[in-house]
Formats: structure tokens, sequence, C-alpha cells
């Protein structure tokens, strides 16, 4: 059973050979293979080069076309500031409050800023792995993006006085992810992973999420299954637990869960739901390796009668991760 018939097993609550890993490895990649962050993030084939390095030494069950979550807004007018060791940020927003809504266009993913990058990587990571290894993608999911395009603070300000103005936001949101996640498909991805970290409990309400969220998260998770997704991944970080149960309402098959929501918790909430998941993102930067194979081992027999699972971390191993602490976490599963 090759990686990615193991992870559609583990989907389908089937019995694969063994319980699927996948290390959330994004600008880690970059430091293992000795080039600068900010040279990765903006060069696709050079991101698909060290993902392919990291593969091969880690042995891992997929990879990943993903640059930083500022990939669509700067395509869509926001400036970026690039940084050689770290990841980018917005210095200027592509939507203020006088910005005429009616006329935003959506960025064309073949064209504008990285998002040709991002086709390329996922391109040439199909062409080299095939149907063996699960090739990733990704989009910022609307709430987020919404945050990227007009800042995190005047976002909020802007649900609660002019409801239907962020209604439109959102909207506009949605269809950047749909036309950025169709076009990753089309170009070899397998999926795209759907992060929406400003979607978590941590930061808006279940309420919110149910009125504002949900209904388009069910938008774009049929348009990336019509276009062809392998299975729909949603990443929530935080503590997502409260708003977990609405996934399947959303269409998705994948919920990524993070290390504050326990396993006991999550599988209550998505009883068939394929989770993934929830080794602690810090635990490869401060910990040992023991340290990891513990807790990957806890993980693994928490599921071991339930099945549906692929260990993980509970969001991004860092940069700067002990390589040692991420191969511990594939032995234990391997």
């Amino acid at each position: 059973m090759n990686s990615l018939e193991r992870i559609q097993s583990a989907v389908a609550f089937e019995k694969p050979d063994r319980v699927p890993v996948i290390a959330q490895v994004f600008g880690h990649a970059a430091t293992f293979g000795g080039v600068a962050l900010g040279d990765y993030l903006r060069d696709g084939e050079l991101l698909a080069r060290c993902q392919l390095k990291a593969l091969k030494h880690y042995g891992y069950d997929a990879v990943f076309a993903l640059m930083d979550v500022n990939v669509e807004t700067e395509a869509a007018g926001s400036s970026i500031e690039y940084l050689s060791d770290m990841y980018p940020h917005v210095k200027t927003h592509a939507v203020s409050a006088t910005t005429d809504l009616k006329s935003l266009s959506i960025p064309d993913p073949k064209r504008d800023g990285r998002m040709p990058e991002i086709l390329k990587a996922a391109s040439i990571l199909r062409k080299e792995l095939g149907d063996e290894v699960l090739v990733v993608g990704c989009v910022l999911g609307p709430t987020s993006l919404v945050n990227q395009l007009y800042g995190p603070e005047p976002a909020l300000f802007l649900s609660v006085d002019e409801p239907k103005a962020y209604s439109t936001l959102l909207d506009y949101a949605t269809e950047i992810s749909i036309a950025f996640g169709v076009a990753q498909i089309q170009a070899g991805a397998h999926l795209p992973v759907v992060f929406d970290p400003a979607a978590s409990p941590s930061v808006v309400p279940p309420r919110f999420y149910r009125e504002f969220i949900l209904p388009r998260h069910k938008k774009l998770f049929s348009a990336l299954k019509q276009a062809g997704a392998t299975a729909n991944w949603l990443h929530i970080a935080g503590c997502a637990a409260p708003i977990l149960e609405n996934c399947p309402l959303a269409g998705v098959d994948i919920a990524n869960f993070d290390f504050c929501v326990s396993p006991a918790e999550a599988q209550s909430r998505l009883p068939k739901t394929c989770l993934d998941g929830n080794v602690k993102p810090l635990l490869f930067v401060d910990g040992q390796p023991d340290e990891v194979a513990e807790e990957s081992a806890i993980l693994l027999e928490s599921f071991r009668e339930r099945g549906g699972f692929i260990l993980s971390s509970g969001c991004e191993i860092p940069p700067e991760a002990k390589p040692e602490n991420v191969k511990a976490m594939v032995d234990a599963a391997r």
C-alpha cells in the first residue's frame, strides 16, 4: 500500500497497512534543505525540490505545495514585506474602508503574485510522485483571507458594524479560494488543505462560525470536490472543539485538530470523520525524540480501535524544528 492509498483508506475508515503520518512540514523543508526561507517562499521549483528532499529523508505520506498565508492577499493587491529567515507579513492591505467592494476582481492564479509559483510546485511534485504520495496544496479559508485583505481588527469591527459589507468581503474571499484551489488541483495537487485559523473559536464565537463561515465553507468544499479533490481537508488551529461538529455539514473529509483538543473530545464530536493531529508543534523544537515518540504512541493507541486517523502535528511543524524530532513521529507510525 502506497502513501496515497494509505491516506484514502484512513479517510474511508478502512484498515490501512499502518496509520498514515503527515508531518506538516512547510518552511521546515527550506531549513532542512539548507536554503533561505525567503527564497523558498518565492520559487516554486526550489520549494518542490526541498519538499522532495525532506520526503526522501523522513519517509512520511504527503508533501506540500504551500508557501505562507499571504499568497492570496498579495495576488489581490496587498503589499508584502519579505524577510530572509522568517515568514513575510502584510505591509498594506488590498482592501480598506474606502474601497468600492463592487470593483474587486478575482486574481488569476496563472498570472498574479506568487500563485503561479505554487502551481509550478504542485505540478513538479505530482510529476515526480504521481499517485504514490499525497500532493497537498493550500488555500486560505474565507475568514482568514478577509483578515489578510482588510486587517484582522478592522475585519472584526466590520463584521459587527457592517455585516452586509463583511458578508460581501467573505463572498469575495470565497471566490478567490475557489479559483486558486481549483487551479491547484488542475496543476497536479491531489487536494488543497483549507487553512482557516481565523475561524477558530479562539477568535470568533461558534455562532459566528455557523452564521457567516459555514455557508462559505460548504460552497468552497463543494467546488473543490467537483474539481476532483481526492478529499476535503479543513485545518482550523486552536481550540476548535466547539465547531468540529460542523465539519460534516461543510463537506469535510479530513478534520485537523490542534494539541489543545483532546483525542477523546475530537472523536466524540466527529465520530465518522477522519481526524488529523495532534502532536504539539513546539515539541518538535523544544522536546526530545523520546518525548515526540511517546506523544505519538499515545495518539496511535487512542485511535487503535476507531481508525479514521492520520498521525500529524496539531499545526505547522516550525521551520526550526529538530530533524530527529520529526523523524521520531514518522518512525512511531512506521
